[in-house]
């Protein structure tokens, strides 16, 4: 395999895992950030605070939770999810739906009250007053998903305690741009890095003109 396809493969993997640990973690976290968000209960205070807490989780940590699960000799090992792909998504999934739930109850709550005591008040249900709250929050939700996927596809701990950095089959940006640099190939990690932060970047880019986009139709 040459350098370049090696290059190719591993961004693609990296775009896959990532990807698909921040589309479940918005599966999972986007109904509980609403319903956190917009309903009021008692202990939602407690469970708030433990999702902020959970925010900091350190990934190395997180790591060393699951290695021990998913191995032969844990709970989970009958599964054969360690030095596998998808037991990277599902580490990173853990990770950064915190993230996802944080941000967007942070949004709907930030949301004025006069904007749904104004469709209250326009003849809108309970439910129609709280799709006017979510459309308000749209850019806020949307932020919560770029949130998600830079720190999934930024992370290390996880994709190197669970991936194992297998060449071709585990091997993702960061656990290569720590590999080369070990080796004292920093040229290589700084091109590796480069590409990385470039995926943020572009990444980000087409999410915020999706939410200028989608926000023009909710309004038209």
């Amino acid at each position: 395999m040459t350098v370049e396809s090696d290059l190719i493969q591993i961004t693609l993997q990296s775009l896959f895992v990532s990807g698909s640990a921040a589309l479940l973690a918005s599966a999972i976290g986007l109904p509980i950030g609403l319903l956190l968000g917009l309903k009021r209960f008692k202990g939602r205070s407690v469970i708030t605070g433990v999702i902020n807490s959970l925010i900091g989780l350190p990934t190395v940590a997180l790591g060393l939770i699951l290695y021990l699960m998913f191995s032969n000799a844990g709970p989970l090992g009958f599964l054969d999810l360690l030095y596998t792909p998808i037991g990277i998504i599902i580490g990173q999934t853990i990770l950064v739906t915190p993230i996802m739930i944080s941000v967007t109850t942070e949004t709907i709550t930030s949301v004025d009250d006069s904007i749904r005591d104004l469709a209250l008040t326009l003849g809108a249900d309970d439910k129609g007053a709280a799709f006017t709250v979510v459309r308000e929050s749209f850019g806020g939700i949307l932020l919560a998903s770029s949130a998600s996927f830079s720190r999934a596809i930024a992370e290390l701990g996880v994709a190197l305690m669970i991936g194992g950095n297998i060449r071709g089959l585990t091997r993702v940006l960061t656990t290569s741009i720590a590999l080369e640099t070990t080796r004292g190939e920093i040229a290589l990690g700084l091109g590796l890095t480069f590409i990385l932060i470039t995926l943020i970047l572009v990444v980000n880019a087409g999410l915020g003109l999706l939410r200028k986009r989608v926000q023009w139709w909710l309004w038209e």
